[in-house]
């Protein structure tokens, strides 16, 4: 029992010690932030192409549209959290 004990505190350790000194906290938040960013831009862009094809050309072209920048705004979020997952394990 007390060897196990002693083993779940020795693992507990090295973890706590491990996992800050690979992070960069201060990188992360910056890529954090920047995701944040881009999620909002895309997703105004996405609302105001999708309303102006509406009246433009109806629901079939504002749907359309709107199928197009959810593709585009899925492929910049993806690509995002690569860019913080690997600012986490730096």
């Amino acid at each position: 029992m007390r060897t196990t004990l002693l083993g779940g505190i020795a693992l507990a350790l090295v973890a706590i010690t491990a996992g800050p000194a690979m992070s960069d906290p201060v990188g992360v938040v910056k890529e954090s932030g920047r995701t944040a960013g881009h999620s909002v831009r895309d997703g105004s862009k996405t609302v105001g192409r999708t309303v102006r094809d509406f009246f433009t050309g109806g629901p079939r072209t504002a749907k359309r549209t709107w199928k197009a920048n959810a593709a585009h705004t899925r492929a910049v979020a993806r690509a995002d959290k690569a860019r913080v997952k690997a600012e986490a394990n730096e």
